[in-house]
């Protein structure tokens, strides 16, 4: 799984994508919710990836690793 950032298409506004994730569409939406409730920040589900608003990444990833689930920052 990977947590990277990427600006393009949203009018130089950072998104932090989390990939990689093998879950169903529901389990993506749960983790997500929580995700954005712990970044203090929007975001969506997208074509199997996770986006939250702004830069987040370094607390994407640690979440994520008390989570149980094995995240490496990209980008």
């Amino acid at each position: 799984m990977r947590v990277g950032r990427t600006t393009q298409g949203r009018a130089g506004k950072v998104v932090s994508v989390i990939s990689g994730l093998a879950l169903s569409e529901a389990e993506l939406a749960a983790l997500a919710t929580e995700l954005k409730k712990r970044c203090g920040s929007g975001g969506t589900v997208r074509a199997g990836t996770i986006e939250i608003q702004g830069e987040h990444r370094d607390t994407l990833v640690a979440e994520l690793l008390q989570r149980g689930y094995s995240a490496k920052r990209s980008g």
